[in-house]
């Protein structure tokens, strides 16, 4: 009997340090009917030429943001089941046919989250490091990556308008829809590079824009960044006085970004209203 196949669709834009270790991850997979789908953003680089030479199937030179990418990959894409995976992402070999039994054992599951983990380099990215793993199983933090085509299709897909928060508004949007959303046991690893807190601090500044209006247009939506999950494992934080204290500036520093964004936002009347694709 034929198994479904997995779609992976991965948006990328100047992604040559992590694509090539992301798809070969895909391609080396313990489940043979894998299709990857990269979706470039016109790099700049030599980011698609890797892809292919790592094993994608196909790679589409398409933008504006990550979620048109997203969606573009979708609807290129032939699997049963799409999950969405980022261009600096290696997987676990077990992931995709974790995927399917789940699918397949469960017919009400619609969704399914993958756990994630982070490496790399530096004090600030063991801080980070410290911090994922704190937030493995607390559903306010994590979101669907994973889903059956026909669910994914009835939400609309990804929101375009939204360039940060975004796998949070598609998770809301989902459950809201009356998804049920199951989880995996294998690993996403999010290769961090190495974080300075000033890029960091721009960066959120950056997205911050976009949770604004994420916030706006889900009630509920504060739940997302308050990081309450952080202090029901205490044991795990008093095990590592130093990381603890990092992640603590670590956490702050991004605050502060995210609501200089969003206050830039405000002012500026930026508007993102709920929904899928424009």
């Amino acid at each position: 009997m034929n198994r479904p196949t997995v779609s992976f669709v991965v948006p990328t834009r100047n992604s040559a340090r992590t694509i090539s270790a992301c798809v070969m991850s895909l391609r080396n997979q313990a489940y043979d009917n894998v299709e990857i789908v990269v979706v470039d953003n016109e790099s700049t680089d030599d980011t698609a030429q890797r892809a292919l030479a790592a094993g994608a199937d196909r790679v589409i030179i398409a933008g504006p943001e990550r979620c048109a990418q997203r969606n573009r990959g979708a609807r290129e894409s032939t699997g049963a089941f799409v999950v969405f995976i980022d261009s600096d992402m290696v997987m676990e070999p077990a992931i995709a046919a974790q995927i399917v039994d789940a699918f397949e054992s469960h017919p009400h599951l619609g969704a399914l989250i993958i756990p994630e983990q982070s490496f790399g380099d530096g004090f600030w990215t063991k801080c980070r490091v410290l911090e994922k793993s704190l937030y493995v199983g607390n559903e306010s933090v994590e979101a669907a990556r994973a889903f059956r085509r026909e669910v994914f299709e009835a939400v609309g897909g990804w929101n375009e308008n939204l360039t940060a928060a975004e796998d949070w508004d598609l998770d809301d949007r989902i459950r809201a829809h009356g998804t049920i959303v199951g989880r995996i046991d294998a690993f996403i690893w999010h290769d961090e590079g190495k974080l300075r807190l000033r890029g960091t601090f721009g960066k959120k500044r950056y997205y911050g824009q976009w949770i604004a209006a994420y916030l706006d247009a889900h009630d509920d939506g504060a739940r997302r960044i308050r990081r309450s999950g952080l202090l029901d494992k205490k044991a795990d934080l008093l095990r590592h006085p130093l990381l603890t204290s990092g992640m603590v500036t670590l956490k702050s520093v991004e605050a502060a970004g995210i609501y200089a964004g969003m206050r830039d936002a405000r002012s500026n009347r930026i508007a993102v209203l709920p929904g899928a694709r424009s």
